[in-house]
């Protein structure tokens, strides 16, 4: 299928965040032609009064194009992107393409509310491990291992080819390690994302091959 045109767009994001990474990686996948803009979420940008009038739920990421047209929300971003492209990201199989979304939703409920709080907790805002909830690590465990399960005979979530889904789930997973969790105990996972960082074309974060974000 023939991308289509896409006027160029601005990403507002935070660096730090999985979450906003998701849209930059698909528009540098996708050959978008966009500037990003950086947004420090610890020191209140997205409290902005400028930024809250671009978005009042005060929250990143957000795509902006030229007619003032605003997208928030990482996984809606990052579908539209990819089908406004024309591009392999979404399946053409329409339950393969339910699955994809399937894995969207889960990322946001089961996976980023585990796996990301604890990350930020630890890493960013230095709470004790005696202080975390211990919840957060057991149900981080839980998503990892049913990623664990998925992969086992697969080199993608979804399909033959990587997808959104995949490029939604990498974005903490990739960094788990700064939450507290081992991607050792998980090799099937540990191999996905080393694979779909090199997809990607981004640094690989896993510790284990001495690399770093």
């Amino acid at each position: 299928m023939p991308a289509r045109e896409i006027t160029r767009l601005t990403l507002y994001g935070d660096s730090i965040s999985g979450n906003c990474q998701k849209p930059r990686w698909t528009a540098d996948y996708l050959d978008i032609d966009h500037d990003w803009v950086e947004i420090d979420i610890l020191n209140g940008g997205t409290q902005s009064e400028e930024f809250l009038a671009l978005n009042p739920v005060g929250q990143v990421p957000l795509a902006r194009w030229p007619d003032e047209r605003v997208l928030p929300q990482s996984n809606a971003i990052m579908l539209y992107l990819a089908e406004q492209a024309g591009s392999g990201l979404i399946p053409e199989d329409t339950f393969e393409r339910a699955q994809m979304n399937s894995w969207l939703f889960w990322e946001q409920y089961s996976h980023e509310t585990s796996i990301a709080v604890r990350r930020f907790q630890k890493l960013y805002l230095k709470t004790p491990d005696s202080e975390i909830d211990p919840q957060l690590m057991a149900k981080g465990r839980r998503a990892l291992g049913v990623m664990e399960m998925t992969l086992t005979y697969s080199d993608w979530l979804v399909g033959e080819t990587m997808s959104c889904a995949d490029i939604a789930l990498v974005a903490y997973t990739r960094v788990a390690h700064e939450g507290g969790f081992d991607l050792a105990q998980f090799p099937n996972v540990e191999r996905w994302v080393g694979h779909t960082e090199t997809e990607l074309g981004i640094g690989h974060a896993n510790p284990n091959e001495g690399l770093t974000l």
